[in-house]
């Protein structure tokens, strides 16, 4: 197991992640932190756009802070084929960006944040485009950009390889195509990726685990692994980049 220091972002790369480590995910909404340190973590970052969109998975939904617990938040989808791909699914037409962000400042108007997180919010979800992907792929940008987070994101269809491949053999392609000497997917990909099978091509597998932390929310009883939005509301962007976004370890 490897243990990083934290505030050694740079070093991750340049030091212990030598040539070209690339990760690859499907989009989400307004992920979990560990998915920023993904992108931070890496020399390139290519996101998912010609996959089987997942029904029940965090693909269009996440979890926000509201009287001190959990709660559920959607972007509906228009009624389609569960066979579509992310890029062929599009946002419902009744989707009303102004009650969905009433939600979230009723939530967290007194926090320390708020204003110019809010205004990163109003930017993601009145976003024009019904397009899921783009959708997604729009609100991960702004998001990486408020974080100063400056790793290349690659579209996964815009890269030449055989788009037939699934699973393991896709992500293997993929990496080839782009020359990467290491790969570091979510933790929660151990049960799908063999390092063995990686070290034929070459390439090193290692898995991201974000390391437990909290902050105050309110002075309450601290609710962890919610989506970005509730690390950005209660967290400077620069607290965010120096301290949250390197605390993880590499297994």
């Amino acid at each position: 197991m490897m243990h990083l220091k934290p505030n050694l972002l740079k070093m991750q790369k340049t030091m212990l992640l030598p040539k070209h480590t690339v990760a690859i995910m499907q989009p989400y909404l307004l992920p979990y932190i560990g998915y920023f340190q993904l992108i931070a973590a890496v020399d390139t970052f290519v996101i998912y756009d010609n996959i089987k969109y997942t029904k029940k998975g965090w693909i269009n939904r996440n979890r926000f802070l509201q009287n001190n617990i959990d709660v559920l938040f959607s972007l509906p989808l228009k009624n389609d084929s569960d066979q579509l791909q992310i890029c062929e699914r599009e946002v419902a037409d009744n989707f009303l960006a102004h009650k969905l962000l009433r939600q979230f400042a009723m939530a967290y108007q007194r926090a320390p944040y708020f204003n110019k997180v809010y205004a990163l919010l109003e930017m993601i979800f009145t976003y024009t485009e019904k397009n899921l992907f783009s959708f997604l792929y729009h609100s991960v940008m702004l998001t990486c950009q408020f974080l100063e987070i400056t790793t290349p994101i690659r579209v996964s269809s815009s890269i030449a390889i055989d788009h037939t491949l699934k699973s393991q053999d896709k992500v293997l392609a993929l990496c080839t195509a782009l020359n990467a000497s290491h790969y570091i997917n979510a933790i929660g990909g151990q049960t799908l990726y063999t390092k063995e099978v990686f070290a034929q091509k070459n390439i090193a597998l290692y898995f991201l685990q974000t390391k437990p932390f909290e902050y105050s929310q309110f002075n309450n009883a601290f609710v962890p692994w919610l989506s970005i939005i509730d690390v950005l509301m209660f967290n400077s962007p620069e607290v965010i980049h120096n301290t949250f976004l390197p605390h993880y370890e590499l297994v």
